[in-house]
């Protein structure tokens, strides 16, 4: 990807619909109930209408994509167990076997998993081949990957997000699985943010104390090595990120460009949103965020990209469980957003807004 094509799919990303969001609006404040009394979910159900530029909104197909890769830094001892375990996961994905496919089957949730770049190539099948490379480098030597596979894999995900959109999807949940992908997100942040890594770097699966202080330790490293550009997020990326996380930043890009609303999910998928937005700020437009991870660091980088969650039920799984929790809610929104008594329905003189 040149900066030339970069800046090209940037300016593709058209402004959201204003008077979609009007129409919206209005239709909620029709219906028969206290106004703005659903909070965050008529926000939600008006912003997918600003997206898409229709109010008449629809997430009646939905997917949840999981991005799988293995990230180098696992050598320096930062998790509980080893690259081989990303491999299990994702075989169990591609069976439908894992925590996010059963919550998915209970949502209506379509599961798309992804090889992003995991250390060795599967043996079997039921993956979307968008494979970078055989897994990162160790971010605590030297750059995680070259700028052009950060680049590959970001415009991976943009690809991502042009399928779904071309197969009828009107809504896309991002996850994630790949293990020490805490790491490489708490790296990330720390230089996104400005923050020192202890004040983001969090214990992940369960580290102990001592391993705790390992990984922040490497995330230091890391980034004193690397001496990344806070203000280049794809130097960020290809420095101390993962495919994973690049590949997501894509998918944020692609809903922006394609109008699909599409879900961060925790700690890591909010890293790769804050980089999406870095890299074009007009992408905020498609991302919605689902819950408050468990991870610490989650709100500082909710924070910066102004969003507030629909849960927060200190949940810390990854693959996509939070966002995924997240659709029944916006379903249940759009029940009443589609299907109440408007005031004059019920003869009752309309509330105003003081």
């Amino acid at each position: 990807m040149t900066q030339s094509e970069l800046d090209g799919l940037i300016a593709a990303v058209h402004p959201p619909d204003a008077g979609a969001r009007r129409e919206a609006e209005a239709r909620w404040d029709n219906i028969a109930k206290p106004l703005g009394s659903l909070g965050l979910l008529e926000e939600f159900v008006v912003k997918i209408a600003e997206l898409t530029g229709d109010a008449n909104v629809s997430i009646d197909k939905r997917a949840v994509a999981v991005l799988c890769a293995d990230n180098g830094v696992v050598c320096e001892g930062i998790s509980q167990s080893g690259s081989e375990v990303t491999m299990i996961v994702a075989g169990n994905l591609a069976r439908g076997m894992t925590s996010v496919c059963r919550m998915a089957a209970a949502a209506g949730v379509d599961v798309i998993p992804v090889d992003m770049g995991m250390a060795t190539r599967p043996a079997f099948g039921g993956l979307v081949d968008c494979r970078v490379a055989d897994g990162t480098r160790n971010i605590a030597d030297g750059p995680a990957m070259t700028r052009e596979q950060a680049e590959a894999a970001i415009m991976h995900g943009v690809g991502i997000a042009r399928t779904c959109a071309g197969r009828g999807y009107r809504l896309i949940a991002t996850g994630e699985m790949g293990i020490g992908n805490t790491t490489t997100s708490s790296a990330m942040a720390s230089v996104l943010l400005g923050l020192p890594p202890e004040s983001v770097t969090g214990r992940g699966a369960g580290l102990s104390d001592t391993a705790l202080e390992r990984k922040i330790e490497v995330v230091r490293r890391a980034i004193a090595i690397n001496a990344p550009r806070a203000d280049d997020a794809i130097d960020v990326l290809h420095k101390l990120g993962g495919f994973d996380i690049a590949g997501m930043a894509g998918i944020f890009l692609g809903g922006a460009l394609y109008r699909i609303p599409v879900l961060i999910d925790g700690f890591i998928s909010a890293v790769s949103a804050l980089a999406a937005t870095r890299i074009c700020p007009a992408a905020a437009c498609a991302i919605f965020p689902s819950h408050r991870s468990g991870e610490g660091a989650c709100s500082a980088v909710l924070g910066a990209l102004g969003m507030h969650p629909l849960i927060d039920a200190g949940m810390r799984l990854g693959e996509g469980t939070g966002a995924v929790a997240a659709i029944p809610l916006l379903d249940m929104a759009l029940a009443v957003y589609r299907g109440s008594s408007s005031f004059a329905d019920i003869g009752m003189e309309a509330y105003g807004k003081l």
